[in-house]
């Protein structure tokens, strides 16, 4: 999705706010029939007309993207969980949209398929970030275990940062078990909107393992070694 490219192709924030300016009148203008002169506007606008998606869920996504701009840590899971939910649950609800299911079950499962995959984006990007000295793990879980900012830039595999990963990554892993409580009751129709989220966050999810084993693998290589979309990843989180 272009509107998370934006954040990554910038180096002030204010032309980031530019950017998500343009694609928040765009998105207004193709919803009035009169999309820009741009070839992924005109193709979101065939997009909508073709399967009447929902205005709102891309309004959602620029909105928090563009609070996504600030480039600060997540203040608590909460926060991480409420940002996941705007984007990659939101992709995910217009995914739907596209297959023709408007289904409750499906909702639930893609909210919480959304919020796993998030969190999972969060943790497979902190090497990358920690490269560039910034750290974006939620705030409250880094203090609850004593660790700073820069335990993790200086890739420290001490035990509380590897607690600080750990708890974390199980977070995404109670979304992922939430929403195979849904499995029997979301319709089959839905399922193409999910193999390729679910089984990034089962890949990721992988190194929980070895962070809870014996402490000799080293975290941030397992973090690193589970990232087959490195790419990708960094452009969303």
């Amino acid at each position: 999705c272009v509107f998370f490219q934006i954040k990554d192709s910038i180096t002030q924030k204010t032309t980031g706010l530019m950017r998500m300016q343009f694609w928040r009148k765009a998105v207004e203008d193709i919803y009035c029939d009169n999309p820009p002169h741009q070839p992924v506007a005109v193709a979101l606008w065939r997009a909508v007309k073709r399967h009447n998606l929902s205005k709102m869920w891309f309004t959602k996504i620029i909105d928090e993207r563009e609070k996504n701009l600030d480039d600060r840590a997540y203040r608590n899971i909460q926060e991480l969980e409420t940002y996941a939910e705007n984007t990659q649950s939101a992709l995910l609800y217009l995914t739907l949209e596209m297959l023709g299911v408007r289904d409750v079950h499906a909702d639930h499962a893609a909210s919480h398929i959304g919020k796993a995959q998030g969190i999972v984006t969060c943790l497979r990007a902190t090497p990358y970030h920690c490269t560039r000295r910034k750290v974006f793990l939620p705030m409250d879980i880094c203090m609850l275990h004593g660790v700073s900012q820069e335990d993790f830039i200086r890739c420290k595999e001490e035990k509380n940062v590897r607690d600080v990963i750990y708890d974390i990554a199980s977070q995404a892993h109670i979304h992922l078990e939430h929403a195979r409580s849904f499995s029997k009751k979301v319709p089959v129709k839905a399922y193409p909107a999910f193999y390729y989220t679910v089984s990034c966050c089962i890949l990721a999810l992988a190194f929980l393992n070895r962070v809870k084993g014996s402490g000799e693998e080293k975290i941030f290589s397992s973090i690193a070694g589970t990232t087959a979309l490195p790419a990708k990843l960094r452009a969303e989180a």
